[in-house]
């Protein structure tokens, strides 16, 4: 099995209006999060969490924002078209996009 981290981007106005989001939206959306993870069963390796602040650090020093990114999910299936599929209805594609990126082995130093 291979491992994928699941990166969910959408403008900063939506994480925002997370935020704010009373509780009956807060439910409705959790509960759209438990149907999506009740579905993955054991492949789901961390559900994830809302990702806040970004900051981007080069040589030159630090900026602040910057990034769309506004949560993450990690996942493990066969192959990446088996990892697509698995996000290929996500409901979070209704206000943003994912990206998918497949973990790599590390070599063993000798």
């Amino acid at each position: 099995m291979k491992t994928y981290v699941v990166l969910y981007h959408a403008p900063q106005e939506v994480a925002a209006r997370f935020a704010q989001a009373t509780a009956e939206e807060a439910q409705a959306g959790l509960a759209q999060w438990q149907e999506w993870s009740a579905g993955l069963g054991d492949r789901l390796v961390d559900l994830g969490r809302p990702l806040g602040a970004a900051a981007t650090v080069t040589a030159a020093g630090c900026v602040d924002g910057g990034s769309d990114v506004i949560g993450m999910s990690v996942v493990r299936a066969q192959s990446r078209d088996e990892a697509l599929e698995l996000v290929r209805e996500h409901h979070h594609l209704a206000w943003g996009s994912i990206t998918l990126l497949e973990e790599q082995v590390v070599p063993e130093l000798a």
